[in-house]
């Protein structure tokens, strides 16, 4: 049977030599992390006896369609093991952000009772209960052991990988969609063509694709280098994203940015060519060529910066640790592993990292540098000199928490440059 979609969108475990949108071999290497572990495997204290499996890590940019990927492509089913350890619904900033996705997009299609949303890779379901509690109709497809506890939540959900013959099972029992959904899902995919050709198959005839991901703008722009990482295959521009769809009957009719994950962008797709197109996509398209995503010296200028936040950080944690003074990490997302192992930060410098006393990270270590985490309840505890915020992105509401909790430690936010925030200029939540 001849696949019904270009063969490179099928991205192959190992070694990925061209460009996995547009299949260009015009690649430039801008940032070599080193080899790196996977970020959300986190090891338990009987894994830190063992080996560990690390893979490489590299930023790699493709000058024909100025999308960013990394070079080498570990299996799906490794990445997103069972126990794969995040739910969307423990963040209250986040799930009232996808809350908010789902009115927008009810008003913007005039969604019904009758109308059907997707959301693939939908987590807990977090985003799935804004469209449920507005009447519409639901369903989540989502490969891990999450899945179970959507279901025991009220979120009807299937636990699989999305293919088209998932996509045909699922049209078979509950009919075509309205409206599908990914966020912080659809740059992780390896099976991009099936992805693709399953939303097709599932969406009515004026069906819409909504794609919410990192956005390669706010990446350079915000030398966020540490949302490089093994799940995050690729790092979309518009104009790539656009390439992307161009071998398929679709038609990318409108855009939005947003500032989650330290930026982003949605992406509205709707099944039918030649469609409709929103004056944002020309707008952005002409943004991206103002900040100049097709050209190799941005990119330079964006690994320099890197290198020096790398060299101020380290400089800064090892005149902390000469003067005596206690340093401490706050958060352990995604992100923290990249940055933690390209910097070289173990232990010996940041003892462990505090996480939320509902997250499904504590009592596990780091990946690489085997750093603890621990419930956050610690930091009121000890009242460390400095906290570094991983999740450097959600500083302002984080700083704001822990100051109206009684923390009077001073901040360390180290990207997209370092910055120390002095606790007294924190404004109370």
């Amino acid at each position: 049977m001849k696949v019904p979609y270009p063969k490179h969108h099928f991205v192959k475990t190992g070694h990925i030599p061209r460009c996995q949108v547009c299949n260009s071999s015009k690649l430039h290497i801008i940032l070599d992390l080193g080899h790196q572990p996977l970020c959300d495997t986190l090891l338990t204290k009987e894994m830190l006896n063992g080996p560990e499996k690390t893979y490489p890590l590299r930023m790699i940019w493709c000058s024909h369609c100025t999308g960013v990927q990394i070079d080498y492509c570990v299996d799906g089913k490794e990445v997103y093991h069972p126990d794969y350890p995040y739910r969307s619904g423990i963040s209250k900033p986040l799930a009232d952000y996808q809350r908010q996705i789902c009115l927008s997009l009810i008003e913007k299609y005039g969604l019904n009772s009758k109308d059907l949303a997707i959301d693939i890779g939908s987590n807990d379901g977090t985003l799935l209960s804004g469209f449920k509690r507005e009447g519409i109709r639901i369903l989540g497809v989502e490969p891990t052991n999450i899945a179970k506890y959507a279901n025991a939540h009220g979120i009807r959900t299937i636990q699989s990988f999305f293919d088209i013959k998932a996509s045909q099972k699922i049209k078979k029992k509950y009919g075509p969609a309205a409206v599908i959904t990914t966020t912080n899902v659809f740059a992780h995919m390896q099976t991009i063509g099936e992805v693709i050709m399953g939303i097709y198959n599932l969406l009515e005839d004026d069906g819409v694709f909504i794609s919410e991901t990192h956005y390669l703008l706010n990446v350079i722009q915000g030398g966020q280098f540490d949302t490089i990482y093994h799940e995050h295959l690729r790092t979309y521009s518009l104009r790539s994203l656009i390439a992307l769809f161009a071998p398929y009957d679709f038609t990318v009719t409108d855009v939005e940015r947003g500032d989650r994950y330290g930026g982003n962008i949605r992406v509205h797709v709707t099944k039918g060519r030649g469609r409709r197109v929103s004056p944002r996509v020309a707008k952005l398209l002409k943004e991206e060529r103002a900040a100049g995503l097709d050209k190799l010296a941005t990119y330079g200028k964006f690994a320099r910066r890197v290198k020096k936040a790398r060299l101020e950080f380290m400089d800064f944690l090892i005149k902390t640790k000469k003067s005596g003074k206690s340093i401490v990490g706050k958060s352990c997302p995604g992100r923290a592993s990249t940055l933690l192992n390209y910097y070289g930060v173990d232990t010996e410098y940041i003892p462990y990292l505090a996480e939320l006393p509902t997250s499904l990270k504590l009592g596990m270590y780091l990946p690489g540098k085997h750093i603890p985490v621990v419930n956050e309840k610690i930091l009121l505890k000890e009242q460390p000199d400095y906290v570094v915020l991983l999740s450097w992105h959600y500083a302002e509401v984080i700083m704001k928490r822990l100051k109206a909790a009684g923390l009077k430690s001073d901040f360390v936010i180290p990207l997209p440059d370092l910055r120390i925030v002095k606790n007294s200029r924190v404004k109370r939540a």
